[in-house]
């Protein structure tokens, strides 16, 4: 799908404000963050290949969209975007990835040790960031209330990753207990940056409040979303092989699905399965076999387009005029894989 122009619209400036948040330090701490944000190599030489930058362009377009001055909002965008980063080099270490974006990751390159320190040098910098508000204007108590939710959010976080953690040795996980990790591993930043943008462009409250759960219901089908690309996504879509997280035997929504429905042999296959050191071609295709019979693909396609509709109701009680309006529902769309409804 095309990138949505409010991506490119923000973009300039915000690069700009990630790059004066992380300012000129030359040690190799900051060529190592700065590696992983995709604006050098691993030897320090300028190259470009970022992320798409999606919650903070949410935060700027929700500011935008109450009638704020998104310029104000810019280093509360980019708090998001180092806090949600942070927590990728901690993920990438703890889930032992050797790869992000078609390159090594930090902690291969540089050793867990130093990624670590990358990671909770990056959680700094957020939380500095917040005090640039100050100079775009915006009052003391806002900045505290910011820094409060950010933190708020950045602990649901690690609760989150704690829970995925946890699962990885479990097989009896419920769908309950699945949504409440994702909610807060996801979710909670989405819900953080759709917040943050609203909050500084507007004092209305029935609006912080609508675009707040907007946050929330779209990351919730996000992460859903990805729990399905995970498994059926395309080689060509994905850049990754299909299958990828039932080989790395996850514990997501269509395999937890799988294992509550699945008739007695089912699921003691899948539990055989999913206890093997390495999976092979067979196992894939047994696994893809239950998970067909079962019907877990069309269901967490139903609880995605659940959240997806809820978050469109949330957008629409916001009340924006239609112009944003219409750029949210893009850029969701986009996140979500889909065309825009």
């Amino acid at each position: 799908m095309i990138l949505p122009g409010s991506f490119h619209r923000y973009l300039p400036e915000l690069e700009a404000e990630l790059r004066a948040v992380l300012g000129k330090g030359a040690s190799p701490l900051y060529t190592m963050m700065r590696y992983h944000l995709g604006w050098v190599d691993e030897k320090g030489r300028k190259q470009q290949s970022p992320g798409k930058l999606s919650r903070p362009t949410l935060c700027l377009l929700a500011c935008d969209g109450v009638g704020g001055d998104w310029h104000s909002a810019l280093p509360a965008a980019a708090a998001v975007e180092l806090i949600h980063n942070f927590s990728l080099i901690h993920d990438d270490i703890q889930d032992d990835s050797l790869e992000r974006r078609n390159r090594p990751t930090v902690w291969k390159l540089w050793g867990e040790a130093q990624a670590i320190n990358a990671g909770d040098a990056m959680y700094v910098l957020a939380q500095l960031a917040l005090f640039r508000l100050e100079e775009r204007g915006i009052p003391p108590q806002k900045i505290v209330l910011l820094s409060r939710q950010l933190n708020q959010a950045s602990l649901q976080l690690c609760e989150g990753q704690y829970l995925d953690i946890e699962y990885e040795g479990h097989l009896d996980i419920s769908i309950d207990q699945y949504l409440d990790m994702i909610g807060k591993k996801t979710a909670s930043l989405f819900q953080c940056s759709l917040g943050f943008g609203a909050t500084l462009g507007t004092d209305n409250q029935s609006q912080v409040s609508s675009l707040c759960s907007f946050g929330r219901n779209l990351g919730m089908a996000y992460q859903v979303e990805n729990d399905l690309q995970g498994i059926w996504g395309k080689e060509e879509d994905s850049k990754e092989s299909p299958y990828t997280d039932i080989r790395g035997k996850k514990k997501i929504l269509p395999v937890i699905y799988a294992l509550e429905k699945a008739d007695y042999g089912e699921r003691e296959s899948l539990r055989r399965i999913y206890g093997k050191a390495v999976l092979s071609t067979r196992d894939v295709s047994q696994v893809l076999r239950i998970l067909d019979r079962t019907g877990s693909r069309i269901y967490a396609e139903r609880v995605r387009d659940k959240y997806r509709r809820q978050s469109v109701k949330d957008l629409e009680k916001a009340a924006l005029p239609l112009s944003a309006q219409q750029e949210l529902r893009e850029v969701a769309a986009f996140l979500l894989g889909r065309e825009v409804s």
